[in-house]
């Protein structure tokens, strides 16, 4: 029997989601850091809001981490 398995999302550099994690923190948002890395809905939200975000390294930070898991962000 085949059984059919959603694609992993790809692995994070964890250093890299502390860093966004941190930046969300100074800008006045939660990111909880494990749901980032599995729930692809979530990490589109905290990822648009982070890239959205008038701190030029929080923006950079939430587009590299958006280009590392696939996700495209808004236009903005």
């Amino acid at each position: 029997m085949d059984v059919l398995h959603s694609p992993p999302l790809p692995a994070l550099n964890l250093v890299a989601v502390i860093d966004f994690k941190w930046l969300m923190a100074g800008d006045g948002h939660r990111v909880h850091v494990e749901r980032l890395q599995v729930d692809r809905e979530y990490a589109c939200g905290c990822l648009a809001l982070g890239a959205a975000s008038g701190i030029d390294v929080l923006r950079d930070s939430a587009r590299r981490l958006a280009s590392a898991l696939q996700i495209v962000l808004p236009a903005g």
